[in-house]
Parts: C-alpha cells; sequence; structure tokens
C-alpha cells in the first residue's frame, strides 16, 4: 500500500474510533458542548447532568470539558453557538429541543443529543424513534400527547371551562405543534379556543388586551420566549383571573396555578447517560430516542385560592408539589 494511501486509510480508522479512545492517544479530554434554555432555571439542572456524567466516568475538568452556553430568552441565539461549537470541533453537543434544529442544521457529523423534544419526528430532527438515523437523538418530552391531559386537569378545578385562551408563541415550531393539538383536544372537548399568537415579548400585553370577551382559563405553550417572560405572564393571566396551565414547572413557581409535564431535571440528569454512549463509540443514530418516565403535577395552592378555586382533595393527594 502506498503511503499516502495508508495515511487516507489510518485517518479513516481513527476517526472511527470511540472518542475516549481518540482523547486517550492524544491526551486531549473530549469536550460537550452544552446549550441551556434559561440559565437560572436550569442551572441546578445542568448540575445534575454533570454529577451523573461524574458517576459514569467523566469528571468536569478533569476526564470531560463542559463549554455551558445559555438562551436566556433568545432562541436566536442557537445558530451562533452551534457555528461555535463547529468551529471548536467540540466532541458532543447537548442542547434544549429548543436549540436542536439549529444545531442540526450546523452540523452532520458532531453528535447532538436532545435533552426534550415536542416531537422530535415531525419536527424532522430524527427519522423515527427506534432508529433516528443520522447524528441525532436524544429524549422526547411527549407534548405533543399531553394537551389533553392538561385540559382535563383544567376542568377539574375550575369546574366549568367552556373558553380556553392559548397563549403561543407562534415563531417557534416545536410551540406551533403542541397549539395545533391543544386546539383539536380542546374542540373534540366541545370548548371554544381563543388564540392568543405571539412573536416577541412585545406582544404579550396586547395579546391579553386583545382577549375582550372574558376566558375561562389560559393554556401557556411553554418555550424559551415565555419561560423567559413567565413572571410578565403569570401576572397578566392574575389579573385577567385567567386559571392558568403549562407543561413547566417554573410557570407555577412564577405564579401560575398548574402545571403537568415531564421531569425536566431527571431528563437531563438521563442525557448523560447518552452522552456516555457517543464518547463510548455507539453512533447516535442508533441510539433510540427514549420518552419520559417520570412525570410531574404541580399545583400553587395559593393562587387557587386568590381565584376563588376549590382543588379537589384527590388531585391535591396525586400532586407531585403544592405550592402554598
Amino acid at each position: 500500500m502506498r503511503r499516502r494511501q495508508f495515511i487516507t486509510v489510518l485517518g479513516g480508522v481513527a476517526a472511527g474510533w470511540p472518542v475516549v479512545a481518540r482523547a486517550q492517544q492524544t491526551g486531549k479530554v473530549p469536550t460537550i458542548g452544552f446549550v441551556g434554555a434559561d440559565r437560572v432555571l436550569n442551572a441546578p439542572w445542568a448540575a445534575g447532568f454533570a454529577q451523573r456524567l461524574a458517576e459514569l466516568g467523566w469528571v468536569e475538568g478533569r476526564t470531560v470539558t463542559i463549554e455551558y452556553r445559555w438562551l436566556d430568552g433568545h432562541p436566536e441565539r442557537a445558530a451562533e453557538f452551534a457555528s461555535e461549537f463547529v468551529r471548536q470541533k467540540v466532541d458532543v453537543i447537548v442542547t434544549s429541543g429548543i436549540a436542536a434544529a439549529a444545531m442540526k442544521r450546523a452540523t452532520s457529523d458532531i453528535p447532538i443529543i436532545f435533552t426534550a423534544s415536542n416531537d422530535p419526528v415531525g419536527s424532522g430532527l430524527v427519522a423515527s424513534l427506534a432508529r433516528p438515523g443520522g447524528n441525532v437523538t436524544g429524549l422526547s418530552n411527549e407534548a405533543t400527547d399531553l394537551g389533553s391531559k392538561r385540559l382535563e386537569l383544567l376542568r377539574e378545578v375550575t369546574g366549568h371551562l367552556h373558553r380556553l385562551a392559548i397563549l403561543v408563541d407562534v415563531g417557534f415550531p416545536q410551540a406551533a405543534l403542541e397549539n395545533n393539538e391543544v386546539k383539536a383536544a380542546a374542540r373534540s372537548l366541545g370548548l371554544e379556543v381563543v388564540p392568543l399568537e405571539i412573536r416577541r415579548a412585545e406582544d404579550i400585553a396586547p395579546a391579553f388586551q386583545a382577549l375582550k370577551v372574558p376566558a375561562d382559563a389560559l393554556y401557556v405553550v411553554g418555550d424559551a420566549l415565555l419561560t423567559a417572560e413567565r413572571t410578565r405572564v403569570t401576572k397578566l393571566a392574575l389579573d385577567a383571573r385567567l386559571p392558568t396551565i403549562s407543561n413547566i414547572r417554573s410557570f407555577v413557581e412564577a405564579g401560575g396555578l398548574m402545571s403537568y409535564g415531564p421531569n425536566l431535571a431527571d431528563q437531563l440528569r438521563h442525557s448523560a447517560d447518552l452522552v456516555d454512549k457517543v464518547l463510548r463509540g455507539t453512533k447516535p443514530g442508533d441510539i433510540p430516542v427514549e420518552q419520559p418516565t417520570k412525570f410531574e403535577l404541580v399545583i400553587n395552592l395559593k393562587i387557587a385560592k386568590s381565584l376563588g378555586l376549590t382543588v379537589p382533595p384527590d388531585l391535591l393527594a396525586v400532586a407531585d408539589e403544592v405550592i402554598e
């Protein structure tokens, strides 16, 4: 074999080595590019992710480097972070579902693990849940399957649910998917739907002002923008005497009534197991997308009382957390 051919073949073999083996050869520890949705909310979850990595042998600062980036209500920064990680040639990217599409557009080579995606197949992140293919896999949060359950919870607490307002950032594709599912579920229950559609933070207050005829409740489709603006959203909802439900507990902590959805802290911690597999040589496309196993119902009893609502005792009994 000619020398040039030998070098080419050897390079191809090296590219196929597990990251851990290449790191041992070069003395360079692997680097994880991490994109979180909200620094304040997600920092404790990121710590849990790093802790789980350490349990698997990847100790931050010793056997692995983690480069943290935060969207903090600006999902458009995902493309900037993606370009940065490609330039840095990180070994794997861990990202919220919000930023996953931008990461996928930026690279078809670097493995990408998404920590939560409303509909990874429908949004084009993966070919299928069982066989993702390509360089992307992760955890689905099944948001498109939980809308009906949240509406049932609202009806149980309010006692009368006829007119439902839905607050959604229509500029975010995954939010649009959940919005469509919730509208279909609402109509199947005979509910009148009032869309409150926004694209920027500046649209939130006018959306509430446009609600001329009172609704019975508000469904908040959580995304990076609305999560960052959660305090404003919950205040406007309280001013309008609207019980709220969302998929993210941070809305309840900020003054919303209820949330029901996957335990995102648990999912982020579990994503470390997928990272471990990738760093040890498994191709992302061969790792099935996993669905959540832990869900949590959070109820703000103080807000319920301020709205004149009585939460049924059996619902309080099954809640994972009750804020009083």
